[in-house]
């Protein structure tokens, strides 16, 4: 008879996100997850096929479950919206800075091949409703075009969150940008 699980897959996956995020993906190993997640070796392999396999299945419960996309469809549309998402890379869980996906990204080239198609997949789709917030203010400018350099500066912010020493707040740096968008 088998014992019965103490734990459940979602919570798993919420434990171990934390623990790729501040390592990432080559520096974590199975024994930080087990010690973050209380399952033991054998309970991890057992719900996930190996340490990649828990590194998606985390990337994709993290990419579906931000706050990003519920923002960016908030009614009204415009540029309040744009201005709480990019608060988001202030306002992160568990102590981590910026964005697990971007910070993922410092790895792209060890990272599964698949793990590149869900960011990229989840970036289209995040530049989709840029746009279509964009397009709600009537901007002159073209909003593909400021949905790019928003999407470039939320990346460079998420970036700067995590440098060490004295920087610039980035709250002021988000309300130059909303001005200057805001602005246009």
């Amino acid at each position: 008879m088998s014992r019965q699980k103490e734990y459940t897959r979602e919570e798993v996956l919420k434990k171990a996100i934390p623990v790729f995020w501040k390592h990432g993906f080559a520096d974590t190993g199975v024994h930080e997850l087990e010690k973050a997640t209380g399952v033991n070796k054998s309970g991890l392999y057992s719900e996930f096929k190996s340490k990649k396999d828990l590194f998606l299945c985390s990337l994709q419960h993290y990419l579906e479950s931000g706050s990003g996309r519920e923002i960016l469809t908030t009614e009204p549309l415009g540029w309040n919206n744009v201005e709480r998402m990019l608060q988001c890379a202030l306002v992160c869980p568990d102590g981590q800075k910026g964005c697990f996906a971007i910070s993922s990204m410092r790895e792209f080239a060890i990272l599964p091949h698949k793990a590149h198609e869900m960011i990229a997949k989840n970036r289209a789709e995040m530049m989709d409703l840029l746009v279509m917030n964009i397009r709600a203010e009537n901007t002159q400018i073209d909003p593909a075009l400021l949905a790019e350099l928003i999407s470039t500066f939320f990346s460079g912010l998420c970036v700067e969150q995590n440098l060490e020493g004295k920087r610039p707040s980035p709250e002021r740096k988000i309300r130059g940008l909303m001005k200057a968008l805001r602005g246009s």
